[in-house]
């Protein structure tokens, strides 16, 4: 399977504080499938499936990225956001 990278995202995992970077389509996925909070949401539902349908060839990593940001907003588990800078793509 090809590797799907984007711009990490930053979400609290929930342990004791504790930050995790996502860079990638897989990285978001095992993140929804495995560590997501109890409480999932239709936008968790979402980005589950856009995330399955990304690492299928059918979506953009760059989709996926948004629908893992949108989802973990709603999980009030989100962070922040490493956007690109002209210096640094």
């Amino acid at each position: 399977m090809r590797a799907l990278p984007f711009h990490h995202v930053t979400i609290s995992t929930g342990h004791g504080g504790m930050m995790q970077n996502i860079a990638s389509v897989e990285e978001a996925a095992e993140f929804l499938t495995l560590h997501w909070p109890e409480e999932k949401g239709r936008k968790f539902r979402s980005a589950r499936q856009i995330c399955l349908d990304a690492m299928a060839g059918r979506e953009t990593a760059k989709h996926a990225r948004s629908a893992f940001v949108a989802a973990a907003k709603e999980a009030d588990i989100y962070v922040r956001e490493r956007t690109p800078s002209p210096t640094n793509p």
